[in-house]
């Protein structure tokens, strides 16, 4: 039965209705290309401004003239689902098909078609894969049995053997998809990936805009401003000298983060102000770092085995190895088990070589090292280490309390 030429353009209507109401559109009617802030609310860095502009213009490209794909990458709230659906309106706003979907309701839609008694599974299963454009939201947040990896492969996979207009939004990393369909999400013939580096719109920002993982916000007090030399606290020349020379180094790098920088020294003396000021110095300027203690660095890695977890291991690992910049302080306090200095090592190798941005403070000596990582911070071509001589500075801070105090004793 074909049916009449004559009654095409009803049938046509009668299918972009079916797919409008199968989408659920109406209920994101206000998320719109009008709707949408293309350089994100106040406060967020440029680089983050720019990736979310980058990411609207792509978008709206695509939704004048929908060809291959597009796959729209970034974290939980930062624009993703507000673009994949002003793509839908725009094109349904032309009277074109579309098809909206959250994968979990694109399979929870076939299980339920799959258990019909009338046998409508086959007509629903080639009505998403054939459909003229099909938008995937929140890819990767299914449940991955085999069933349901199999049957979104073999939907993709139709679409990409087809080159059918397709749109995906994830909050995986690549590394993380399917190897199956990463390998065709990785076809620059086909596939415009947008990333998204916008924190989440939905929930107010600390004073940095930086990661959640980032313990800046407690360190807001040491700034460069701030930071003492203690001249006149009656030090060995020396140990001015190797604060002056930290410093200096301290205030250069946060100009232009190059390489590693490396303070080593007793508790007390420094250290941490000044990789602390090198972060406050870049969340200044709009280019927030990642800031963490070692300790609670490894204790966010162990969170994500939780089966109450909201992210994965392999999601917060690919974070901290590829911050742009990542300032560790307190390396060497971490439980020394197997485990974690195994997962530091696989970090800062990667930071390594990929000569990524890195300030660490420690307080062991350079011989208490884990060898691997000892002989990757002497390496003059990327590292400069810092030794700080200077006493703690309770040690000298206010001789005349400590005179009165011992003559009381006394």
């Amino acid at each position: 039965m074909v049916p009449c030429v004559c009654r095409q353009e009803e049938v046509e209507n009668q299918r972009r209705k079916r797919l409008f109401a199968f989408s659920h559109l109406g209920e994101l009617a206000h998320l719109t290309f009008e709707t949408f802030e293309p350089r994100g609310r106040l406060g967020i860095s440029p680089q983050e401004a720019d990736s979310l502009e980058q990411a609207y213009n792509l978008a709206r490209q695509f939704a004048a003239a929908p060809q291959g794909w597009l796959l729209l990458m970034g974290g939980y709230g930062c624009g993703k689902t507000h673009l994949a659906a002003a793509i839908a309106h725009e094109v349904v706003r032309r009277g074109q098909p579309a098809l909206f979907l959250t994968v979990p309701d694109l399979l929870d839609a076939l299980r339920f078609a799959y258990n019909d008694p009338a046998g409508s599974f086959e007509t629903r299963f080639n009505e998403i894969r054939e459909t003229p454009l099909l938008i995937l939201d929140d890819f990767g947040t299914q449940s991955a049995t085999p069933w349901a990896r199999e049957k979104l492969f073999q939907i993709l996979n139709f679409r990409y053997i087809n080159r059918l207009p397709t749109v995906l939004t994830t909050n995986l990393s690549l590394a993380e998809i399917e190897p199956r369909l990463r390998s065709r999400l990785q076809d620059p013939s086909l596939v415009t990936v947008a990333t998204i580096r916008a924190p989440d719109y939905r929930r107010p920002m600390d004073a940095t805009g930086g990661s959640e993982l980032s313990a800046l916000h407690l360190m807001a007090k040491f700034t460069f401003g701030n930071f003492s030399l203690r001249e006149n606290e009656g030090l060995p020349k020396e140990d001015v000298e190797s604060l002056r020379k930290a410093f200096e180094a301290a205030r250069a790098f946060a100009e232009r983060p190059e390489g590693w920088l490396v303070f080593v020294g007793p508790y007390g003396n420094g250290k941490t102000h000044l990789a602390a000021a090198i972060a406050n110095y870049r969340a200044g300027i709009g280019l927030p770092p990642l800031f963490v203690v070692v300790p609670d660095l490894l204790d966010h890695l162990r969170a994500t085995f939780s089966p109450h977890s909201t992210t994965t291991y392999d999601r917060r690992f690919e974070e901290i190895r590829t911050a742009p910049l990542l300032i560790l302080d307190d390396l060497g306090t971490q439980a020394a088990t197997p485990w974690a200095q195994e997962k530091l090592y696989q970090l800062l190798n990667h930071r390594y070589n990929a000569e990524l941005p890195t300030v660490m403070t420690t307080a062991l000596q350079l011989e208490e090292i884990d060898a691997r990582l000892r002989s990757r911070m002497l390496d003059p071509r990327l590292s400069r280490v810092f030794l700080i001589t200077a006493p703690p500075y309770y040690a000298t801070a206010h001789p005349n309390k400590r005179r009165k105090k011992r003559r009381s004793r006394g």
